[in-house]
């Protein structure tokens, strides 16, 4: 069964709204796991009039170690000594916005600029060069840069850290040089309370939350299968408006309720295992702070402690720095949760 996709329209709105600007800030996209932002930019990607040249970087499955690591992701190289304008014409002549996605819509190199480039391992170099070839580009089309699950490089070092550098590369587009939109995404709570706190990006960033549907929404999708009242009510108390688990249900229509009981079953043990790895008083902090989701869905927080930190690298908890809230990663942590403060008490 195909599943379609469904009402994102408040974030296209605010996405459309953006590319129809002028570039002035880098856009971080940030929501809990599984809440739908990369199929939400590879389907506005599609739909995006020629008028725009999109180059989408998936940092999801690959392993980035190191800078030149990151420099190899980045490029499609070609095997003919061309210049940056011969390029950038290539591009806008046969720029295909559906085929952006897979493969990767990574920056056409010459091969002899690539190895160039790789042999001075100078950052501030490959950046002259995609900053050429996106001014050329821009003279007839609108360039979009969006980096999927940039929280990969988070730790990759050159002379500094190599997130820093992109930072100001990324500034320089927008809020300097009007050049390209720049779109970030990342599913790592961590990485977005880290960049709110950064002083570099303040009033030149801003926050697109791609959060799960609502109750409204989750029943509308549902409603397009031919799910009956009861159903939904069900679906909802189980999976909230999770799309991955959503689509599942669809799936496992004629089972729901041993699905979704399921779920709550094998996340209950993931995460009890994850205790009895922990020493005892610091699995106590924890518990202390997952016991305030006995009667709340969402908590307020001030600032990071190291048990929260844990919760949240585990992906038991989502923190929210721009509203300042803390909850479940799903409704699936949250039942879960719940099961094992009633098993412990």
């Amino acid at each position: 069964m195909e599943i379609e996709f469904h009402d994102r329209e408040r974030e296209i709105k605010e996405i459309t709204r953006i590319l129809y600007s002028r570039p002035d800030l880098i856009t971080f996209v940030y929501g809990p796991i599984n809440s739908g932002k990369t199929e939400l930019f590879q389907y506005f990607i599609r739909k995006l009039p020629d008028e725009f040249v999109v180059f989408y970087i998936n940092l999801r499955h690959v392993y980035v170690s190191k800078a030149e690591d990151f420099l190899k992701i980045l490029f499609d190289i070609r095997g003919r000594r061309v210049s940056v304008k011969a390029i950038a014409k290539e591009v806008i002549e046969t720029y295909v916005p559906r085929e952006v996605v897979t493969p990767l819509g990574r920056f056409p190199i010459p091969k002899n600029v690539f190895k160039e480039l790789f042999k001075e391992k100078a950052i501030e170099n490959v950046f002259v060069y995609l900053e050429n070839l996106l001014r050329e580009i821009a003279k007839k089309r609108k360039p979009i840069l969006i980096l999927d699950e940039l929280q990969k490089i988070g730790d990759v070092k050159i002379d500094g850290l190599l997130i820093y550098e992109l930072f100001n590369f990324f500034i320089g587009l927008t809020k300097e040089s009007h050049l390209a939109h720049v779109f970030a995404i990342t599913s790592d709570s961590l990485f977005i309370e880290r960049v709110f706190a950064e002083a570099m990006l303040h009033g030149r960033c801003r926050y697109l939350l791609v959060d799960d549907f609502d109750y409204e929404t989750t029943a509308k999708f549902l409603e397009k299968y031919g799910f009956s009242i009861e159903e939904i009510e069900l679906a909802w108390e189980y999976l909230g408006g999770k799309p991955i688990y959503l689509v599942e249900a669809v799936k496992n229509r004629d089972r729901l309720r041993e699905f979704c009981e399921g779920l709550v079953r094998l996340r209950k043990r993931q995460i009890k295992d994850l205790f009895y790895r922990l020493d005892e008083e610091f699995r106590k902090s924890v518990l202390d702070i997952l016991s305030q989701f006995r009667d709340e869905e969402t908590i307020t927080y001030e600032y990071l402690t190291s048990e929260l930190t844990w919760c949240v690298r585990n992906n038991i908890l989502f923190l929210d720095p721009t509203n300042e809230i803390i909850k479940p990663q799903s409704r699936i942590d949250l039942l879960a949760v719940r099961k094992i403060l009633s098993e412990i008490s």
